[in-house]
């Protein structure tokens, strides 16, 4: 890439190209900066720049092409910071759309079926003003509430909230329309992490959210991925005692999840990607979520085949990596791009890491 970044968001376009948006650079700063990988020449090139700098963005594909960039770490009352723009790849420009009610970052994120952007959660950044009538960071809060963004209107309305305010969980668009929140953290990410196994239902119908089973364990930074068959496979991530090799699945049929067989390696703020044969790969992570020197980022994916309820080893990475992003690309490759080589804690700032520039290609 241009950069190196971490903490960034990649997506396919509808022109198969991948737009990658924002991000922490190598010297730790917020980027504003984009760019555009071609898979028909394995090339990156820039494109242009966002109004505001966007480190853990949520990106996301509308139906119309174009692509909604929302969140940051800056997550106070400030206006700017509950700005969100849109990405035309018809004119390779950003611009305003309207704005958040709640800043927020960690958020969880998707596209519903009438093509609304669902925003639930997260953490937000309070202002406190001193004795001089100065403003300044203040306390950082996890965030129940939630939000509908209309591509027709451009304009963001309140929904929910949750049952759980959560920072950092999972979201699931489920074949039956509903929407799956799992995990997450119930302290803001710049406070630690105090990891939930509890997990929630919204119902886009009714702008409600209503409890399910709770995970078997508890867990943030985890993945979540959407099989053939409509169960949800959960992934690893950081539980009350750090990383976790367990994945287990969701039901949509029963409300409950069950175990399934865990990862040959425990791993945090690792992808997990469902191939066009059905199964996931997981690749990349951490198996510590602190500073610590005796820290792995790791090298090594795995593969995850539903039929038979198994991981297996997937060759490794060139480079370790963790936070990156993982697309999909047309014809079945995958596309790797960024992270950081060290311990990060994501959209709030990297320590002792270094943001990669480097990509990869997985063939399945």
């Amino acid at each position: 890439m241009a950069m190196g970044r971490s903490g960034h968001s990649a997506v396919l376009l509808q022109d198969g190209r991948v737009l990658v948006v924002g991000g922490q650079d190598a010297t730790g700063g917020e980027s504003d900066s984009a760019e555009l990988y071609d898979p028909a020449t394995g090339a990156f090139s820039k494109a242009s720049q966002m109004i505001y700098a966007h480190i853990n963005p949520a990106a996301i594909l509308l139906r119309n092409g174009r692509v909604l960039v929302t969140g940051g770490p800056l997550a106070t009352v400030l206006k700017r910071d509950r700005s969100a723009e849109l990405f035309d790849p018809s004119t390779g420009k950003f611009s305003l759309t309207g704005f958040m009610k709640v800043a927020r970052t960690g958020q969880a994120t998707v596209l519903l079926p009438d093509g609304r952007v669902l925003f639930a959660g997260g953490a937000t950044t309070l202002l406190a003003k001193d004795k001089q009538g100065f403003y300044y960071p203040g306390d950082d809060i996890v965030l129940a509430s939630a939000e509908l963004y209309n591509p027709t209107t451009g304009a963001f309305t309140s929904t929910g909230p949750m049952a759980t305010a959560r920072d950092n969980p999972t979201a699931t668009l489920l074949p039956d329309g509903l929407v799956l929140i799992a995990g997450g953290s119930l302290i803001a990410s710049g406070s630690g992490s105090k990891p939930t196994a509890s997990a929630e239902l919204y119902n886009p119908k009714t702008g409600k959210f209503s409890h399910t089973g709770s995970m078997n364990a508890a867990r943030v930074y985890h993945t979540a991925t959407l099989l053939p068959d409509g169960r949800v496979l959960i992934v690893g991530g950081d539980g009350p005692s750090g990383p976790i090799a367990s994945a287990e699945l969701y039901d949509p049929g029963t409300g409950k999840f069950t175990a399934t067989a865990p990862l040959t390696t425990a791993r945090v703020g690792h992808t997990a990607t469902l191939l066009s044969d059905g199964r996931v790969l997981v690749a990349g992570g951490a198996d510590a979520l602190d500073d610590s020197i005796a820290a792995n980022i790791l090298t090594s994916a795995e593969l995850y085949d539903p039929v038979t309820g198994a991981f297996s080893p997937a060759g490794s990475m060139a480079t370790g990596r963790q936070f990156q992003t993982a697309t999909l690309l047309p014809g079945g490759r995958l596309l790797i791009t960024g992270g950081a080589d060290g311990m990060t804690s994501p959209g709030r700032g990297m320590v002792t890491a270094l943001a990669l520039a480097t990509t990869e290609l997985y063939q399945p």
